[in-house]
């Protein structure tokens, strides 16, 4: 589908389009600014919305943002343009984290199937069957996150059981910590005018088995909302790593992630997002030994599965900033 011209319309798209990406807590933490003399989109961190104890770098911050970039680059596509990105293109502006200019007529209509994902691409908390994933959509995910510059390795059962252990240790850490506590409590919200945080209904059941560390939001200091059910026995794990870890790397990462999340989408696959271990410098480094002799950084751990849709976060409408704003 090609547009004529960029108007209100098509542009709410785009932007509606990008917001769906997943973020951290969904702090949603990224402001857009089109220049109309040039049809680029700015998207720059909102860094009010950063998490100061969980996220002290911005790392996860730069990897939300990341996920919103390759949204507006698909929506882009779809709308007939070939989205031209650029990341960190001015080192003076560093809250500037990435471009997308509307280029020409786009080359190729092949992310129509993503675009239509967008929309149906939820986190999901929830148990997933034992039925195991194809090794053909295994090998086009990886290839995905090849695409984007990262490297998506799915670990072996006792590898998984490793990562398991580091992400149930960070998870009992985040709630002995009072600040990180407190911080995930405050994005626990009622759904409000803002579109920000994670209604308590979305956060999912806990695993009965106490095996796959499903992260409680604070949830701990309220018993009666943590419910417990048998989650698979066998979980498929992948680890989402760059070669480098600067704020580019942290980006490249966050496209390559919502790339994958997009085409598991478009097989019918869901996906939770196991970050807790990422939060220590500690037992993020020790994800990626010795299950991986290359030097590599994780960027992220992805629990992948059949099973239920988790249900929709809410987005902020307020994203857009006007012509000249900074």
């Amino acid at each position: 589908m090609r547009t004529a011209a960029l108007d209100g319309t098509t542009l709410e798209r785009l932007l509606s389009a990008a917001v769906a990406a997943p973020s951290i807590h969904n702090t949603q933490p990224w402001r857009f600014r089109l220049d109309p003399e040039t049809l680029t989109v700015e998207i720059r961190a909102a860094t009010q919305r950063g998490l100061r104890h969980i996220d002290p770098t911005g790392r996860a911050l730069h990897l939300s943002v990341g996920c919103a970039v390759l949204n507006l680059r698909v929506a882009v596509g779809h709308f007939g343009w070939e989205p031209v990105p650029r990341l960190l293109p001015r080192p003076d502006e560093p809250d500037l984290l990435a471009t997308v200019r509307l280029g020409g007529t786009a080359r190729t209509s092949s992310r129509t199937s993503l675009y239509d994902a967008v929309w149906r691409r939820h986190s999901s908390r929830f148990p997933f069957s034992e039925r195991p994933l194809p090794a053909a959509l295994l090998t086009e995910l990886a290839e995905a996150a090849h695409e984007e510059g990262a490297r998506l390795l799915r670990v072996s059962p006792a590898q998984g059981d490793r990562v398991l252990r580091l992400t149930g240790e960070a998870e009992h850490r985040n709630a002995d910590d009072p600040d990180r506590a407190a911080e995930s409590r405050h994005w626990v919200v009622k759904t409000d005018d803002s579109g920000l945080g994670i209604p308590p209904e979305v956060l999912g059941p806990q695993d009965f088995r106490d095996r796959i560390p499903m992260r409680d939001f604070g949830a701990h200091r309220h018993v009666e909302t943590l419910t417990a059910r048998p989650f698979e026995r066998r979980p498929s794990i992948a680890i989402l790593s760059t070669t480098h870890d600067l704020r580019a790397d942290w980006l490249r990462a966050g496209q390559a992630l919502e790339r994958v999340l997009l085409i598991a989408t478009t097989h019918g696959v869901q996906a939770s997002l196991l970050h807790q271990a990422l939060e220590w410098p500690d037992l993020r480094e020790e994800l990626m030994a010795p299950a991986d002799a290359r030097p590599s950084h994780a960027q992220m751990v992805i629990r992948l599965g059949y099973g239920p849709e988790g249900p929709a976060s809410p987005r902020s409408t307020k994203a857009l900033l006007s012509p000249g704003d900074s």
